[in-house]
């Protein structure tokens, strides 16, 4: 789990626990003028490019997982990787743009031009050409920088993308994976919960719009400090939490979290006589380690659904995600809110993430 954080714990919202589909449409912070700017690397010369094309925004300081993903990339912008065809399903890429296209441009009103006659709502990225992709965002409607309230349902309103691939070149799609500004997932974080954890089962939850409902039966391991059993304990689920050292001692003394001082690898499934609900784990273990765990549970039907984060060392474990990824039923995907990690999902319900 993440780093201690020893403040009070506060008071949170319950989930309503409201289902919807997600919808099939889509560190660099968004900016107040909507244009993810970064700092201006070494440029490298433009590719002949030619439709179609698909593009693919990866989290800071992950690019060369989602190239070796990808394999056929053409071209790197920054974070945006662009490869040839339609779009495929990635699990590092923080975003998709799912109707890429090229446009060849004399002026920033010819571009400008280009996005309003398709639609309103634009977000930019930016990572080279920053004053000139300013300038372009102050003639696109503005887009309010907003953080969102947990629990959320997804936003509506369509949201392109758009970049300069130099002076002359505007690469943009109306459409996008996520309908957050580039994939990023804020949330109004004025509760003191014991770890920064929360943050990713904030996301899950809201990017699925499924979550445990009260009265769910969850089981939490590796809990300490407890982050994710707060979130859970506030939904009004039935938490056993599992770690060798103690919970934050607020959340150890909320009325429907029960701790157990024991790893979680020593716990078997096979004792466990009514499966529970979900079952979730932000320990840190080595890959291996948590899929061999994982597998014990799914043999022994001791869970029904799951949500895990797979944590990295200095290296990428591509084997044990290739194992993971096979588990029937499941996904894989890079949350905002992860680091150098993934999080694995199992739900009843196939996931269109």
């Amino acid at each position: 789990m993440a780093e201690k954080k020893r403040t009070k714990v506060g008071a949170g919202r319950r989930m309503s626990g409201r289902k919807s589909p997600l919808p099939k449409r889509g560190k660099s912070s968004t900016s107040r003028s909507g244009t993810g700017a970064e700092e201006a690397p070494k440029r490298s010369p433009l590719p002949p490019l030619a439709a179609p094309l698909s593009a693919y925004l990866a989290a800071p300081g992950l690019e060369d997982e989602l190239q070796r993903e990808l394999g056929d990339v053409v071209h790197r912008h920054g974070r945006l990787l662009l490869a040839p065809g339609k779009p495929r399903s990635s699990i590092w890429s923080q975003d998709v743009w799912l109707d890429t296209k090229l446009a060849r441009i004399d002026s920033i009103g010819d571009a400008a031009k280009v996005l309003r006659g398709i639609q309103r709502n634009w977000v930019g990225y930016s990572h080279h050409e920053h004053r000139r992709m300013t300038l372009l965002s102050k003639r696109l409607p503005p887009i309010k920088e907003r953080v969102w309230p947990f629990p959320c349902s997804l936003p509506d309103a369509d949201l392109g993308a758009y970049t300069l691939l130099d002076r002359n070149t505007l690469l943009y799609s109306p459409t996008c994976r996520s309908p957050f500004p580039n994939g990023e997932v804020r949330f109004v974080d004025n509760l003191n919960p014991p770890s920064r954890a929360y943050r990713k089962l904030w996301e899950v939850f809201t990017l699925c719009q499924v979550m445990p409902q009260r009265g769910d039966r969850c089981i939490d391991m590796g809990a300490t400090p407890g982050g994710w059993t707060w979130v859970l304990a506030e939904l009004g689920a039935n938490i056993r939490s599992v770690d060798k050292a103690m919970l934050h001692p607020d959340v150890a003394a909320l009325p429907n979290v029960k701790v157990k001082l024991q790893s979680a690898f020593s716990v078997d499934p096979k004792l466990v006589e009514n499966p529970y609900d979900w079952f979730f784990s932000d320990v840190i273990c080595y890959p291996e380690r948590l899929l061999a765990m994982v597998q014990r549970w799914l043999d022994a039907g001791a869970a029904r659904r799951f949500v895990c984060t797979i944590k990295f060392q200095s290296k990428t474990d591509y084997k044990t995600i290739d194992a993971f990824a096979k588990i029937p039923g499941s996904r894989m995907l890079h949350l905002h809110h992860n680091r150098h990690e993934l999080t694995w999902i199992k739900l009843d319900d196939e996931l269109d993430i």
